[in-house]
């Protein structure tokens, strides 16, 4: 086998930098996913204070670190 081409252990830099992005992204979309349901929540029911939004995003923080963390164990 040639230096430059991958092998089957997934040892190549650039498909682990593709993984590593890919959870950022990953993380980025499920955060704001809750975000804008808890706002669309919060504007429907007219809460001046916006604690839906922040329960929300809170939980996808916590969601999203949860699945980060479950994927760096395989």
């Amino acid at each position: 086998m040639a230096k430059n081409e991958p092998d089957d252990k997934g040892d190549n830099p650039m498909s682990a930098y593709a993984k590593y992005s890919s959870m950022g992204f990953q993380m980025i979309a499920i955060i704001g996913i809750f975000t804008y349901a808890g706002l669309k929540i919060d504007e429907s029911a007219n809460h001046h204070t916006k604690w839906v939004t922040g329960i929300m995003s809170l939980a996808g923080v916590f969601i999203s670190l949860y699945i980060v963390i479950v994927s760096l164990k395989k």
